[in-house]
């Protein structure tokens, strides 16, 4: 992927239904864009000279493009399912990587020191075997089998239970979690995260989640995931390096990192280097 190709990805800017006809002005990899509802109610996204940006409107959200997209954004077919309580959960800013903000997203290991008595606790810190592959059909990172101990798995859920996740990468600023269901086992919860790169270093994350969740009000769910989400700001905000290094002698990973490796190796694959630390030369 050349810089051109970074440029076509689609992006998300903010949230349709937080978004008039009077406009904000937001950042998307560098450059001044703005976002608006044009006199028929939708969206508008234009760049510093004035010029309309490629734009549609899903998930809850604006997206917009720099370049030329050749592809349509990717499918979440549990969004369009009846039943599902929709939760636009807002943004968090970040000075981190957007691609660092993704790569934490998929960390498994984290949970008992970083989300203590919610996502994980000790004793209970071991990551069990799971497995990671990159699909070569849809273009896309996945990771499945993963199974942790989490005393709070969901704001629905009554006690601490065994909890199953999916990962999945459809782009390379957004992730897609799918994990147990407490009120519905044979379902899964969805929770994405929609990374906005304002720069190399700093970014907006837009959490976004498809739930089976017919009770808990939706403040209640909102404030549970923008805990959990500032609870890895600390975090992600003094990570060294910045960026996210692609040579992978620079950090050495564990077996709980699998996803993390292939995450990087698919950027290679893509050329994708905005907010990554290029390969040493």
């Amino acid at each position: 992927m050349t810089k051109m190709g970074m440029l076509d990805e689609w992006y998300p800017v903010g949230l349709f239904s937080q978004t008039t006809n009077g406009g904000r002005a937001t950042m998307l990899m560098g450059e001044p864009i703005t976002i608006a509802l044009d006199s028929k109610g939708d969206a508008l996204v234009t760049d510093s000279t004035g010029r309309n940006l490629p734009v549609c409107v899903r998930y809850g959200h604006i997206w917009a493009s720099l370049g030329k997209p050749t592809h349509e954004l990717f499918p979440i077919p549990e969004a369009d399912q009846p039943g599902r309580r929709l939760v636009e959960v807002g943004v968090v800013r970040v000075r981190c990587s957007p691609l660092r903000a993704v790569e934490n997203f998929l960390d498994i290991a984290h949970f008992p020191f970083v989300h203590t008595d919610i996502l994980g606790s000790e004793p209970h810190t071991e990551v069990e075997n799971y497995k990671v592959e990159i699909r070569e059909d849809a273009d896309e990172v996945w990771a499945t089998q993963v199974k942790f101990y989490q005393p709070q798995a969901a704001k629905s859920a009554s006690g601490g239970i065994t909890t199953e996740y999916m990962y999945r990468v459809p782009a390379p600023t957004c992730s897609v979690l799918y994990k147990t269901c407490p009120p519905r086992p044979t379902e899964w919860d969805v929770i994405t995260l929609f990374v906005q790169p304002l720069a190399e270093d700093v970014c907006d994350v837009w959490p976004w989640m498809a739930l089976f969740d017919d009770d808990t009000p939706m403040t209640d769910l909102i404030h549970f995931q923008q805990t959990i989400f500032l609870q890895d700001r600390s975090i992600l905000e003094n990570q060294i390096p910045t960026l996210l290094p692609l040579d992978p002698g620079k950090e050495i990973p564990t077996r709980a990192d699998l996803t993390s490796v292939a995450y990087r190796r698919w950027l290679k694959r893509h050329n994708y280097t905005y907010g990554a630390q290029l390969v040493a030369q």
